[in-house]
């Protein structure tokens, strides 16, 4: 048992349910008791540890992430500023084709030494839990392949790891019939990753480049058959209707949602389903159609944020700047940026046990250089981190 004292708690309870000078009880990996420091009772006050007035966070989480993935994509990049379009880098052999090429090359060692310099950036930050998805192998053995690698990332590193069954991010190069991609890989595939038990939510990307909201309501079907809970990359680049029919199926969250219109909204609502906002993505693509954030937040859904790391749209590795954008760019308030990463991430991802300073709740805390929640997402290119706390152990 050990007990923190002298703390700035961020509880993210009810906003940032401060207690200036408040302490927390930790025993077996689990939060004991929360409060004032003056109220602490007698039988936990042994092994103290001061943390001389520092703010206390729930350890943060990036619920939306494609961190597992071969190569780079920095020529694609440097070539849209010099004018390319993205008709001329698929010709060229670029896009998600030179992801899925060289993911399904790499070994799994090499994936894995790659994917744990981006991972180390993100714990660096705070993050004490993360998701990671499949979907540049888009063959049945590359996306099982990188599950493996996020599974190792768990073993490798203290941090929580859930996995993402993304086989419906899009086409491969080779397809020739969308039926038979759907039934043998994305569903079989599906299959095949429940019995090993590398997945914990299904997800797809719903969209005119990629899969109609009729073809992902039945991999939903399927994900249901085994008791999969899902997700959506879903109106990012135009309003197919795809966060409503991922909410009428109980959607752990949608994403993107730059498009998201009136019944869409009021599904989520409805069904509970949270809004994850990727600033990154709108940022590294210059959008300018914004996500209806005032809206979201008058209709009491639940908004999440997350860095969308990813080679291509979002290479990004800095949850602090995604809270900074969602502030700048999205309109966010501070509070909600950094219910965005604790509370309601934790909900996108289905983890009840996390993402608030609670009696009960798994010990997972960020011990920050700051006096005032409010600094992680003012600041830019600072990382005030002074500790992470992983199931109650300093790391």
């Amino acid at each position: 048992m050990i007990t923190l004292t002298n703390a700035c708690l961020a509880r993210m309870t009810d906003g940032y349910d401060l207690i200036p000078q408040g302490a927390i009880v930790i025993d077996k990996g689990r939060i004991l008791w929360v409060g004032p420091q003056s109220q602490i009772p007698a039988e936990y006050a042994a092994s103290m540890h001061d943390l001389g007035g520092r703010l206390v966070t729930p350890g943060l989480i990036d619920c939306h992430t494609h961190i597992v993935f071969g190569g780079d994509r920095a020529r694609e990049f440097e070539m849209r500023l010099e004018g390319a379009s993205y008709a001329d880098i698929a010709r060229a052999g670029g896009g998600i084709v030179s992801s899925v090429r060289a993911t399904r090359a790499e070994d799994e060692e090499t994936l894995l030494a790659s994917a744990l310099k981006r991972v180390d950036h993100l714990l660096a930050e705070g993050v004490t839990t993360l998701e990671i998805k499949s979907g540049y192998g888009l063959d049945v053995q590359t996306e099982l392949k990188m599950l493996r690698v996020a599974r190792h990332i768990a073993q490798m590193r203290p941090v929580t790891v859930r996995t993402s069954w993304l086989a419906a991010h899009a086409l491969p190069p080779e397809c020739t019939d969308r039926a038979a991609y759907i039934r043998d890989v994305v569903l079989a595939g599906m299959d095949q990753g429940h019995a090993l038990g590398l997945i914990d939510a299904v997800d797809g990307f719903c969209e005119g480049i990629a899969f109609s909201r009729d073809e992902m309501a039945a991999i939903f079907d399927h994900a249901a058959n085994l008791e999969l809970p899902v997700k959506l990359h879903a109106e990012q680049l135009s309003d197919l209707g795809g966060a409503a029919m991922a909410a009428r199926h109980h959607a752990l969250s949608a994403d993107h949602l730059e498009y998201l219109g009136p019944d869409g909204i009021g599904a989520m609502a409805a069904s509970g389903t949270v809004a994850v906002m990727l600033p990154g993505a709108f940022y590294t693509l210059r959008e300018t159609q914004l996500p209806p954030v005032a809206a979201l937040r008058q209709a009491g859904v639940p908004m999440a944020l997350a860095t969308d790391c990813n080679p291509g749209t979002s290479p990004m590795t800095s949850i602090l700047l995604a809270m900074n954008m969602g502030a700048t760019l999205f309109r966010m308030t501070p509070a909600e940026c950094l219910a965005g990463v604790t509370h309601h991430a934790a909900r996108a991802l289905g983890l009840a046990d996390r993402g608030q300073i609670a009696p009960g709740l798994r010990a997972d805390l960020a011990v920050w250089d700051a006096g005032h929640p409010a600094e992680l997402t003012y600041r830019i290119g600072f990382n005030p981190l002074h500790a992470r706390i992983v199931g109650g152990e300093f790391v």
